[in-house]
C-alpha cells in the first residue's frame, strides 16, 4: 500500500530523509542566502558553526520593529513614535532608548531588519515562525491541527530520538492559546503527539513554581519510582487496546519519559531555580521574562537541545492601543534585562559558541501610529511585510545589522528574509546535534 502523502504534497518519510533545511530552503547561516548575515558590509566572513542547542525567544503578539531595533528618527512623528534612538556599542548601529542594556551588548548579536512575509494574522504567522513553514490549509485563525508542520523541537526529536531520558524540547512558561483558539506551530503536527515538546504552564517567578511532571512528589524518593513504575505497568495491562488511539499513545509515551526524567534527576534539577545564586536571579530580573530565560539557560546547560521561551502569553506584545506606555513600562525593561543577562551568562559559561539564540515575533507593527479603538491611546496594528529578528551565538558574528528597511519601516529595501530562512537557519545550526551533555558544569552546581 502506498504511503499517504502529507496534505501539502510531501511524503512524510521522504521529508525526514531529505532533511528539514533542504526542504525549507536556504537559511541565514552557512548558505548562499547567508551572505548578508555571514558577511558585514565591509567584508569578512563568519565561521558559522553547528549548535548543540537553540533558545528561541518568542515575542508572542509581535513587537514593533520601529520602536525597538529599527528606529526611524528622521520620519514624521506619526511614524517615528515616542522613543529616541540611542547609540550602541557598534558605531553606526542605533536602537531605541528602551533597550539600553542590549545597546551596550550589541557586539554579541546580529539584527536582521529585513524579515518579511504576507500573513498579518497571529495564528498563521505564529505557525510560520515556530516551524519555518507555511501552515497547510492556512486561513484566518486556523487553529492548531495534526496536519501542521512540526515545531523545531519535534522535528529534531523525530530525526534524532533520545534514549537518555532528557526531552528534546521544552516550551515555557505558557502554552499559547486564547480559548477556544489554540495557536498552531507549538507541537509535532503531522509527526504525531509522541514527538511533542514538553510544555510548561506556569510562571517560573512565582513562589509556587513547581513542575509536577518532572519533580518527585513531596516525601517520595527517586528510588521509589521503580516500584511505582511496576505498579503502573500492571494497571495499564488492561488498557493495551487504547494505545491504538493517538492521544492514549501520547500519554503512554510521556509517562515513560517522565519516569526516565525522574530517575535521572537532570531536568528536575534544572527546573530548581533556587539552586541559582540570588545575584544571578536578580541579574535576569525577578519577573516572568527574567526567570523564564534563566530557566531556559539551565535547561540548555542540562542538555536539552531546543528551548522555546514565550515572552508572555498569547498576544502579549499585540499593542494596538497605548503602545508606548506598554513598551516603556511593562514589556521592554524586563526583556532588555533578561536577554542581556542570558547573553552574558552564555558567554561567561563558554556556551555561546554552541548555543544559537533567536529572538523574533510573528511579524512587526504598522509604520503609522494611530488609535485602533475609539478614545484609545495610539498603537500600531499588525505588519508582516517588514520586521526584525535578533541572532546570537553558534558562529553568528555579532555587531552586524543585516538588511535594511525603507525610510518609514514599511518594506525591506534589500533582499528580504522569510520565516523559511529563519527555520532553515535553526535546522542548519542543529544539523550535527549530538546526544546532549552539559555544556559546562551540571546545572545543579
Amino acid at each position: 500500500m502506498p504511503r499517504p502523502p502529507h496534505a501539502i504534497g510531501i511524503d512524510r518519510r521522504e521529508l525526514l530523509q531529505v532533511g528539514y533545511a533542504g526542504a525549507f530552503g536556504l537559511g541565514l547561516l552557512g548558505t548562499p542566502t547567508a551572505t548578508a548575515l555571514a558577511r558585514p558590509a565591509g567584508g569578512g566572513a563568519v565561521n558559522a558553526k553547528s549548535a548543540k542547542s537553540v533558545i528561541l525567544v518568542f515575542l508572542t503578539g509581535a513587537a514593533s520593529h520601529i520602536d525597538t531595533f529599527d528606529p526611524k528618527p528622521d520620519a514624521p512623528a506619526e511614524i517615528r513614535g515616542d522613543f529616541k534612538p540611542i547609540a550602541t556599542a557598534v558605531p553606526g548601529f542605533q536602537v531605541t532608548e528602551v533597550l539600553p542594556l542590549l545597546a551596550a551588548r550589541a557586539r554579541k548579536y546580529a539584527v536582521v531588519r529585513s524579515l518579511s512575509h504576507k500573513d498579518n494574522n497571529h495564528l498563521v504567522a505564529c505557525h510560520k515562525l515556530q516551524t519555518g513553514h507555511t501552515q497547510p490549509g492556512a486561513a484566518f485563525d486556523k487553529v492548531a491541527s495534526r496536519d501542521d508542520w512540526p515545531c523545531y523541537a519535534a522535528a529534531l526529536d523525530a530525526l534524532r530520538p533520545r534514549t537518555d531520558g532528557l526531552p528534546t524540547g521544552v516550551h515555557l512558561p505558557w502554552h499559547l492559546q486564547q480559548p477556544p483558539l489554540m495557536w498552531p506551530g507549538q507541537h509535532a503536527g503531522f509527526l504525531g503527539p509522541k514527538h511533542d515538546p514538553w510544555q510548561l504552564n506556569q510562571d517560573p517567578n512565582s513562589k509556587q513554581f513547581r513542575v509536577e511532571n518532572v519533580a518527585p512528589a513531596a516525601g517520595i524518593s527517586v528510588e521509589q519510582f521503580a516500584d511505582r513504575r511496576l505498579l503502573l505497568d500492571g494497571l495499564q495491562e488492561s488498557q493495551r487496546k487504547l494505545e491504538a488511539v493517538a492521544e492514549a499513545r501520547k500519554l503512554t509515551d510521556q509517562q515513560g519519559q517522565a519516569f526516565k526524567l525522574l530517575a535521572s534527576g537532570k531536568v528536575s534539577t534544572a527546573f530548581d531555580l533556587h539552586r541559582e545564586p540570588d545575584a544571578t536571579r536578580d541579574r535576569y530580573g525577578r519577573h516572568e521574562f527574567g526567570q523564564s530565560l534563566l530557566l531556559a539557560r539551565r535547561l540548555v546547560q542540562a542538555g536539552v537541545p531546543v528551548v522555546q521561551a514565550n515572552m508572555g502569553k498569547a498576544q502579549n506584545w499585540d499593542s494596538h492601543d497605548d503602545i508606548f506606555n506598554r513598551l516603556k513600562k511593562d514589556l521592554m525593561p524586563p526583556l532588555d534585562k533578561a536577554v542581556s543577562a542570558l547573553l552574558d551568562d552564555l558567554s561567561g559559561l563558554g556556551m555561546l559558541d554552541d548555543t544559537l539564540v533567536v529572538m523574533v515575533g510573528e511579524f512587526g507593527r504598522t509604520p503609522k501610529v494611530a488609535p485602533q479603538t475609539p478614545g484609545a491611546k495610539p498603537g500600531r496594528d499588525h505588519w508582516a511585510p517588514c520586521f526584525f529578528g535578533l541572532f546570537a551565538g553558534a558562529g553568528v558574528r555579532g555587531g552586524q545589522v543585516i538588511g535594511k528597511s525603507d525610510k518609514i519601516g514599511a518594506f525591506p529595501t534589500t533582499v528580504p528574509f522569510s520565516p523559511d530562512d529563519v527555520g532553515a537557519t535553526i535546522y542548519t545550526a542543529l544539523a550535527s546535534t549530538r546526544k546532549a551533555k552539559s555544556a559546562t558544569a551540571s546545572a545543579g552546581r
